[in-house]
């Protein structure tokens, strides 16, 4: 049984999706443990950016950052896909940074839940406000800085429209702050 969430299709250029060569996808985080050994055997330490996916299996995928999010996904369908800013701390891993900047996949704010599955099934620290639930606050509520009962909320979104009728495509969750 698949994990629940809505499943986005490819849809960039063409010519992306036909250079993906199979079985090179992105490099699948089950726990902790895989991390480890994977960015110890890239060599990279500490804090790092990636490109990811959560691919129909509710798992996460993770690709060097200017990576092609149809490459990450091995030209599959996914539930969530964007940026994810990785560190080291003395308690395990740490998503201090997650976007769904996707241009490819164009996912929206609804697949914060599977991206929290994702991260949590890794064993990865999520940041406050990606949840794991449906029911994240409305949009307009949460662009630029607000300041909660923990802190300040530090959130980007990127408006497609006229100034009428704009509608969020894009929110990346830039962390938080006591």
């Amino acid at each position: 049984m698949s994990p629940p969430g809505r499943r986005y299709g490819y849809v960039g250029p063409p010519e992306l999706r036909q250079a993906v060569v199979a079985g090179t996808e992105g490099q699948v985080i089950r726990r902790a443990a895989d991390l480890d050994a994977w960015t110890a055997a890239a060599g990279q330490d500490g804090e790092e950016t990636f490109t990811f996916v959560v691919g129909p299996d509710g798992l996460l995928r993770l690709a060097p950052r200017r990576s092609e999010h149809v490459a990450c996904a091995g030209g599959g369908e996914v539930l969530g896909a964007g940026e994810v800013t990785l560190r080291r701390t003395g308690g395990g891993w740490r998503a201090d940074q997650v976007s769904n900047q996707s241009t490819g996949y164009c996912p929206d704010p609804d697949s914060w839940p599977a991206v929290a599955a994702a991260l949590d099934r890794a064993g990865i620290a999520r940041p406050r406000g990606v949840h794991a639930r449906a029911g994240v606050p409305p949009l307009r509520a949460l662009s630029g800085e607000q300041r909660g009962p923990r802190g300040r909320l530090r959130l980007r979104v990127l408006r497609r429209g006229s100034s009428r009728g704009m509608e969020p495509r894009r929110v990346s969750f830039l962390g938080s702050s006591p």
